[in-house]
């Protein structure tokens, strides 16, 4: 069984007891160390995150971002590394000791947090939110309570990046990681968050799968 396929199931094992989230601390936890064993750590950024950062200049200039769902957290030294000051969290207690590990020479604070019960001090919080790919694995029924969760963190005036495989509205989502059309998407609006850009880029799958890269603003109230 490849990684893949034992993310699937371990996913699909702990919905159908009801619990969302509780498979990623299983499968940090079953990797002992080895990241090969998580499709997504891949222990450097995300390729959309790069280009996007590259395509609009992105910096830092010492403002405040929140990372979520931050795994092994190399999503959060690039941005700490592009000057901003940086909190990352995930629900996971394994991937959140192996970040702290990995980036021990930055200054990122590493939290273990449930994103249905996260403190209340980051609601509004955040000049530069990161969203990538924790919305997708995460079962149909329940995401708009998920993307209501994640626009929470960004302050007045602050932004929202997600990053996200994409699918037409009429397109059926078949398996994990369930795609987002832009019908899901716009569930960020109605959390009072304008859309700034709309990206597709390609992952480097050996069939490339498009992605969804979104900058949303929310605007001063």
């Amino acid at each position: 069984m490849n990684a893949m396929e034992r993310t699937k199931q371990l996913a699909a094992e702990s919905i159908e007891r009801g619990d969302a989230t509780g498979w990623f601390e299983t499968l940090y936890a079953e990797a002992d160390g080895n990241n090969n064993t998580i499709p997504w750590a891949d222990l450097e950024p995300n390729k959309c995150l790069v280009e996007f950062a590259e395509l609009t200049n992105l910096q830092g200039n010492s403002r405040s971002a929140l990372v979520v769902g931050c795994g092994l957290g190399d999503d959060a030294k690039f941005l700490a590394d592009l000057g901003f000051k940086v909190t990352a969290f995930d629900v996971s207690a394994t991937a959140i000791e192996w970040a702290k590990q990995l980036h021990a020479d930055t200054k990122i604070e590493f939290h273990t947090a449930d994103l249905f019960d996260s403190p209340q001090i980051w609601n509004k919080a955040f000049d530069f939110v990161l969203e990538i790919y924790t919305i997708q694995p995460l079962p149909l029924e329940i995401r708009p309570v998920v993307i209501d969760e994640i626009a929470k963190f960004v302050k007045n005036d602050g932004k929202l990046l997600v990053v996200t495989r994409g699918r037409e509205d009429d397109e059926e989502p078949l398996e994990l990681p369930w795609a987002l059309s832009k019908r899901d998407l716009s569930r960020f609006a109605e959390n009072g968050l304008r859309e700034n850009q709309f990206i597709e880029m390609l992952g480097n799958e050996e069939i490339p799968v498009r992605r969804f890269v979104i900058e949303y603003i929310r605007g001063l109230t």
